[in-house]
């Protein structure tokens, strides 16, 4: 039986890898992948936005599902590199007695590609690749006590192998009296693969992921500020899993100071208000520009910036985001209120 291989494919897989160094190591890496716009202009992870009208944060941390998001409709896409594509949906709605639900689909689509033996002879034919998650987000609040969880089946697809999984999120956060300052817990993706892609293939990791983050209006400006730290459950960013890398050929291990160790967990944001209806975003990532910044010419990797705006019953918004020289990434978003205006 003719062997199969997929050079173009794994090499799509690479770029994917390539948003950390710990990337790779997982599988399911399109969870860690960001959808909203507006999480991606203010670096690209942040779980403690205080917003009761933006349904994308819930996403990154369920605890942030609020009653003011009832009968919100949310659409993302975004044009990621080498012709792939992904994006997520939601619909939200809330009961008195029970407390807030939202149901949403996260997708990440490859492209197509060429079936070949393994002497490089193309078999004419062609094959899909693509994963999707489900999200079932609830949450519920005790005075200034927002707790959450979300449920995520998913189900990953390449070519003819399939696996499917099952993971969740949990997340609390507190707001203060003045709701100027929020501080927010989560852990992502706790769980695992319940099938793996072929018969007694071994189970792979998840890309589990424990952030702390903190976000603070100013009280006399217009301005928001958010910081983030991600990957709390793993100390060195800047070195492969310490179980792997007998496995790596050559592999030598990156020495860095307290510093830049502590750096690589943060993600800086902030937003400027001209209005209420336009915001200005800017975002740093410094774990994402020392990963796939290229040899001394970083340029504007880690970097990213966007706005927002609002419209009677509508909300878009938009975010640039680089990830190394050679390209950009374009997320957009569409928010809409069914009911009333935003």
């Amino acid at each position: 039986m003719k062997q199969k291989y997929y050079l173009a494919f794994l090499f799509c897989l690479t770029v994917l890898a390539g948003k950390a160094q710990i990337g790779g190591e997982n599988t399911y890496q399109f969870l860690e992948l960001t959808n909203s716009a507006r999480i991606a202009a203010l670096g690209g992870n942040q779980i403690a936005l205080l917003d009761s009208t933006d349904l994308n944060l819930p996403y990154h941390n369920p605890a942030s599902l609020h009653k003011s998001m009832e009968d919100k409709v949310l659409v993302n896409y975004v044009n990621y590199m080498a012709d792939i594509n992904y994006g997520y949906a939601s619909f939200a709605k809330s009961f008195d007695s029970i407390g807030n639900f939202a149901l949403g689909i996260h997708y990440i689509n490859y492209g197509k590609f060429l079936e070949a033996t393994e002497f490089g002879e193309l078999t004419g034919n062609e094959f899909k690749a693509a994963e999707y998650a489900f999200h079932i987000i609830y949450s519920n609040n005790y005075k200034r006590l927002n707790y959450g969880a979300s449920l995520k089946p998913i189900l990953s697809v390449f070519e003819s192998y399939q696996s499917f999984g099952l993971v969740a999120d949990f997340g609390i956060s507190i707001a203060s009296k003045s709701k100027y300052t929020n501080v927010s817990l989560v852990a992502r993706n706790v769980g695992s693969q319940i099938t793996t892609y072929y018969n007694n293939g071994s189970y792979e990791k998840v890309p589990l992921n424990v952030q702390a983050g903190i976000s603070r209006r100013l009280k006399h400006a217009p301005i928001n500020l958010a910081l983030n730290m991600q990957y709390l459950n793993r100390w060195d960013l800047g070195n492969p899993d310490p179980d792997k890398q007998d496995d790596e050929p050559g592999f030598f291990e990156r020495e860095e100071s307290f510093g830049k160790q502590i750096m690589r967990h943060i993600v800086f944001g902030a937003e400027i208000l001209p209005s209420e209806n336009f915001i200005i975003r800017a975002g740093y990532n410094y774990q994402r520009r020392q990963e796939l910044k290229f040899g001394e010419r970083p340029g504007m990797v880690g970097l990213s910036a966007g706005f927002g705006l609002k419209i009677k019953r509508f909300r878009l918004d938009y975010a640039i985001s680089q990830y190394h020289l050679a390209g950009s990434s374009n997320l957009f978003s569409l928010a809409i209120n069914i009911n009333n205006s935003f």
